[in-house]
Parts: structure tokens; C-alpha cells; sequence
């Protein structure tokens, strides 16, 4: 099993005024220290974009670059994203990657609120899909979807035409796809063969479960701790590694716990804590 970190884990987010962000040396030195050996890269603008500036901040630790979320406004027919994937890409090469993993933007700042789309912009999203994987592929990069709450492609009926009506590949990201209402094994057993990457969340069912009828937004469950270290929450992860292997899935497990930092944690706690745990659990499943 392969298994790597993400910043979000330790607060790091994309998201303005997501709480406090801990600097790069300090999260990928704690990655190192509870033995991961790779890591997806963060939000843009976390490690320099400059991407030998970027290899060199990684390698420093040891860590082998898995690639990064990339949000990409896809929905648009006035808007062309592959400039900034090209852009991405051209870091890829230096700094190293294997999967652009996407979420498809909606446009909107943070997660609690999104647009829903019409045809034109469901077709508009398949089309610029297509054309994303194929720029990448042409640069030995995988481009999978990253189904996300408050993005265009949230809830199961959405990753479900996704999948039914493309050939792209999936990030199966277990949290969200719980916050859009699958029951993650059964997704898992009917589309296994689609999984490129596994970004690996446990939740707190009595939380997420508030989240599609409104109750509370985004931001609210992750102050009120919804995601979980794995093995402490409600997904089954020994039924999902299962699927996974009877598949012949042997791609990225990246461990993430999505949190939101009031302040920088004490210098011998805070999230590595639970991304150790969360390892030590998936670890187990292996």
C-alpha cells in the first residue's frame, strides 16, 4: 500500500482565511517524522511556484511528490482552464507529480455555497474534462475528478453521471463523497475500476448527515470536527481496501483530515497526531 500526506491534514487549505496555515517545513518534517514518504503538494501558493524552488522544498525531505489538487473552473464555456493546467504541468515536470487531481470550481470563494449546473454546463464540464486529460496524459500526468462538497460535482447523482457519461478517472475522496450521500462501499464495489487515487477521510456520520439538508455549512462541520483519524469514524475502510485490492488498485492512499487551525499547535502536538494515527490505522488494512 502507498501511502502519502496532505497539508489539509494539518490546516493547510486553498480556502481565504481558512484559520491558521503552519508553514511547509514544519508540516513536511512531521510528514517525515511518522514515516510517509510522499506527499500531494497543498494549495497553489504554498510551496513556491517557482517549481524548482518547489523540488527542492520536497526533496529536502525525503518526500516524493504525488501530484496536487488543482481546482479548475470547467463548467464555463467562456472560460478555457487549460492555460492553467499547462501552467501546472510545466511544474510537474521539474518538481515531479503523477495525478492532477480536479475538483471542478465553482467559481465561488470557500465551499459553503455553489452554483448548480444547467445542460449547457454539464456538457460544457464534460468537454473541458476530456480535453484536461488528454493535455495531461500527452505529459505522462493522470487527471482524475475529485468529486468535493461545493464544487459542480458534489452529491452521488453528480460523480454517478460523471462516471456514467465520461471515461475519467476517479478520486475516490471517501469524506466527501459521504457528505454527498453514497454509501462509499457500494460506490466503491460498482465503480472500482475507476479509481486512480484514494484520498482516504473518516467522518463522523452524525455530522456529515447535516450537511445535505442544510443544517449547518461546510465551515461549521469542520469546526465541529467532522472528519475524524481513521479508524475513529464511520467508514468502512476495511471493506473499501478490500474492493480496492480485489480491483487491482495500486495507486496513492493520501491521508487527509481536513481541519481548521485557531493558531500554530505546540511544537510537540497538534494534527501530526492524528495523521499518525490515521496511518498507523490504514496501515493495519494493508
Amino acid at each position: 500500500m502507498k501511502i502519502a500526506g496532505a497539508p489539509i491534514s494539518w490546516g493547510v487549505c486553498e480556502v481565504p482565511d481558512w484559520g491558521y496555515q503552519m508553514a511547509p517545513e514544519r508540516v513536511l518534517a512531521e510528514m517525515q517524522q511518522i514515516g510517509l514518504t510522499a506527499t500531494e503538494f497543498g494549495p497553489q501558493g504554498w510551496l513556491p511556484v517557482d517549481a524548482e524552488e518547489r523540488a527542492a522544498v520536497v526533496g529536502e525531505f525525503g518526500l516524493k511528490p504525488v501530484g496536487s489538487f488543482f481546482l479548475a473552473v470547467m463548467h464555463d464555456p467562456d472560460f478555457d482552464p487549460i492555460p492553467q493546467v499547462e501552467a501546472e504541468l510545466r511544474a510537474f515536470e521539474v518538481a515531479g507529480g503523477e495525478f492532477l487531481v480536479l475538483a471542478a470550481d465553482s467559481g465561488l470563494d470557500g465551499y459553503d455555497d455553489r452554483l448548480v449546473l444547467d445542460e449547457a454546463g454539464w456538457q460544457t464540464l464534460f468537454s473541458n474534462m476530456s480535453r484536461i486529460r488528454e493535455v495531461c496524459a500527452a505529459r505522462g500526468v493522470t487527471a482524475c475528478l475529485h468529486p468535493h462538497w461545493g464544487t459542480m460535482v458534489q452529491n452521488v447523482d453528480e460523480v454517478e453521471r460523471v462516471l456514467d457519461n465520461s471515461t475519467v478517472g476517479l478520486c475516490l475522496d471517501t469524506g466527501h463523497l459521504a457528505c454527498g450521500g453514497a454509501d462509499v462501499v457500494e460506490l466503491v464495489r460498482t465503480y472500482a475500476d475507476r479509481v486512480d487515487i484514494v484520498h482516504a477521510k473518516d467522518v463522523r456520520k452524525d455530522i456529515t448527515d447535516q450537511l445535505l439538508p442544510g443544517a449547518i455549512t461546510w465551515s461549521q462541520g469542520i469546526k465541529a470536527g467532522m472528519f475524524a483519524p481513521i479508524g475513529q469514524g464511520d467508514i468502512d475502510f476495511s471493506a473499501i481496501v478490500a474492493l480496492l485490492d480485489d480491483a487491482g488498485f495500486d495507486g496513492y492512499w493520501v491521508l487527509e483530515q481536513d481541519i481548521m487551525l485557531d493558531e500554530e499547535p505546540p511544537a510537540d502536538g497538534g494534527p501530526v497526531n492524528n495523521a499518525k494515527a490515521s496511518l498507523e490505522a490504514l496501515k493495519a488494512l494493508a
